[in-house]
Formats: structure tokens, C-alpha cells, sequence
């Protein structure tokens, strides 16, 4: 539509590496800047600069899910500079979208279990003091109905009642199998007494 245009560039060929280009970026004024994977302490730093000054910024990790996503871009700072990596995600951070491929049932290739975080209120508490930060899960259980979170187990709770995965292969990638066991027989597990108590606090504001 003529109304923009994507600069592309090439790590070895147009840039010597992804914290480079992403520098160089800054320069040209971007409204959207795409980093095709975070892979190291430069370009998450630079990264986290980026979306300070006002860009949209959208990246990759290897990691399993949101926690593991947020321990991760931290733990790659030294101990020294942690803090202050905790304070700047927890401002710049919007959300975290994992994804898990899982064999559907009727054999057709696979089907994608999603789990979805929102930066709210509660989970940048959780950002920022590292003994609340295993609580994301749980937060983002509570967040499900407000904000459209959900963890994977939830996601793999819907496949597997629209019947698109099977019990076992939903068990064999569910976060907790003990607790989608539990949810299978009907008998509240601990995930969801902490979805419930958190939810009754407010905690998924």
C-alpha cells in the first residue's frame, strides 16, 4: 500500500552481528525493529534500549515459556547489573507469546499449544523482585478471563477437549502433568487453587 517499507539485514553478509545491525538501526529513525533472535548480552541490552526510547520491538528466545523467557534475558546479565535489567523489562516489556507444536490426534501434522502473557500491574511486581517471579505462571492463570492469558496447560486443555490432541500427548507436554491429571478426574488441583485465590485478591490487575 505504499504507506511503508521493511529494511532488511542479513547477519555475515549485510552486518557482522545481530547487536550491530540493531545499533545501526537506531540511526534511521525505525517505527517497528524485528531482532530475529536475542542471543546475547549486546543484543538484549540493545534491545531493551530500543523499546526504552519508544520502538516496538519484537524478538525471538529459545526458552519454554514466559518464566522461563524472563529468568532467561536476566541471567544472561551479571549478577551486578540484574537489578537494573529487572527494571527496565519490567517497564518495556508488553507481552510474551510461547509456543509448544503438539501432534493433533487425527494424525494431520501438528497443532499449536500457546501460552500467552500480558504485562500487567501484578506480573511487573513479579519482574522486579526475583522471589516473585515464579508466580507469573499462576498470575497468568488468574489473568485468563480479564486479559486473554493463558498458560500452556490451559491451551492444552482446550485442544484436548476440542478433541484435536489426545490425553497423552496433552500430558506429555503439559508444564505440570501431575496437576492436568488431577483437572482430567475433575479434582481442583494446586494451580488452580492458586488461579482462584490470586483471582480473589486481584492479583491478575
Amino acid at each position: 500500500d505504499k504507506k511503508g517499507y521493511v529494511n532488511q539485514r542479513e547477519v555475515e553478509v549485510d552486518t557482522p552481528s545481530f547487536s550491530t545491525a540493531l545499533r545501526a538501526s537506531l540511526r534511521q529513525d525505525p517505527d517497528v525493529i524485528l531482532v530475529g533472535e536475542m542471543r546475547d548480552m549486546e543484543t538484549i541490552g540493545t534491545a531493551l534500549h530500543a523499546a526504552e526510547t519508544g520502538h516496538m520491538v519484537f524478538s525471538t528466545l529459545h526458552t519454554l515459556d514466559a518464566v522461563e523467557t524472563i529468568n532467561r534475558i536476566i541471567a544472561v546479565f551479571p549478577p551486578p547489573e540484574q537489578k537494573q535489567i529487572r527494571l527496565q523489562l519490567a517497564a518495556v516489556l508488553r507481552a510474551v507469546v510461547s509456543q509448544r507444536l503438539v501432534r493433533r490426534s487425527d494424525g494431520e501434522g501438528r497443532v499449536p499449544a500457546v501460552e500467552v502473557m500480558i504485562n500487567t500491574a501484578y506480573i511487573r511486581e513479579c519482574i522486579l523482585v526475583p522471589e516473585k517471579t515464579r508466580a507469573v505462571r499462576d498470575a497468568i492463570s488468574a489473568g485468563t478471563s480479564q486479559y486473554g492469558m493463558q498458560t500452556f496447560d490451559q491451551s492444552l486443555w482446550d485442544l484436548f477437549q476440542a478433541g484435536l490432541v489426545g490425553y497423552e500427548t496433552a500430558l506429555e507436554n503439559a508444564s505440570n502433568a501431575d496437576d492436568f491429571k488431577l483437572r482430567m478426574q475433575g479434582i481442583s488441583s494446586t494451580s488452580d487453587m492458586s488461579k482462584n485465590s490470586m483471582q480473589a485478591a486481584g492479583f491478575g490487575k
